[in-house]
């Protein structure tokens, strides 16, 4: 089976079905090699020291990471994989990733006047955003 890159633009979130999931699980499973980790960070808001605290390694440990050439474990991996998910979702939904990015550091009355991009440190955060942009995406602002 062909590794599916979660991180090719041209991908998009509605396209994933039960084998791109089992792509996901492989990918997982495996790790996420650092370099790969790297351009997608480098394409997204968020600085180094925000990834270590959304994937709860300090950041001497991702240096040490990019240093050694390794590979993130499965949970530092599905987080990863799980924010990349929510964030091309969120392209789709708000038309670009600038606006997007803004909504990201927007305190939100729906979130507890909380910024969504605070959520990223949890699986539960993470399907609080999704469950948040459906309803932006359908026009149910609550």
């Amino acid at each position: 089976m062909k590794a599916l890159n979660i991180f090719d633009p041209k991908i998009s979130y509605s396209s994933i079905d039960d084998k791109n999931v089992l792509s996901f699980i492989e990918i997982i499973r495996s790790g996420i090699q650092f370099k790969i980790f790297l351009v997608f960070a480098n394409s997204s808001p968020f600085t180094l020291n925000e990834w270590s605290n959304f994937l709860h390694i300090s950041e001497r440990t991702m240096q040490r990471y990019e240093r050694e050439k390794r590979r993130f474990d499965s949970l530092q991996s599905e987080k990863i994989l799980e924010i990349a998910m929510l964030y091309k979702k969120g392209i789709e939904v708000f038309g670009s990733s600038e606006k997007f990015n803004s909504w990201l550091e927007t305190d939100n009355l729906a979130l507890g006047k909380t910024k969504p991009k605070s959520f990223f440190d949890s699986s539960f955060g993470i399907n609080l955003l999704k469950d948040e942009l459906t309803r932006i995406e359908y026009g149910v602002l609550a």
